[in-house]
């Protein structure tokens, strides 16, 4: 398993048009993948659960992957996360 934490950089945090391409990446890989807001932990591959985290702008995220591409799953996730404006 790894970790790692970006703060979102977005103007109005973490929206539906977003959540749904973190889901869509995060469902290319084969490793279970969640994300940490506040103390709340849900699967990253879930749109419910991610929207139930309402994360706002400047948020601080915690991402973990745990599985045989857990590399390059997160890699592509934190790349996702920093390229939302």
């Amino acid at each position: 398993m790894i970790q790692h934490s970006v703060k979102l950089q977005t103007k109005v945090g973490l929206y539906p048009p977003y959540i749904t391409r973190l889901v869509q990446e995060a469902s290319r890989f084969h490793s279970e993948i969640f994300m940490t807001h506040k103390g709340r932990r849900v699967n990253l591959k879930s749109m419910m659960g991610v929207l139930s985290l309402a994360v706002s702008k400047d948020a601080e995220l915690t991402f973990e992957a745990s599985g045989n591409d857990e590399e390059a799953a997160l890699n592509q996730i934190i790349s996702t996360v920093e390229s939302f404006q």
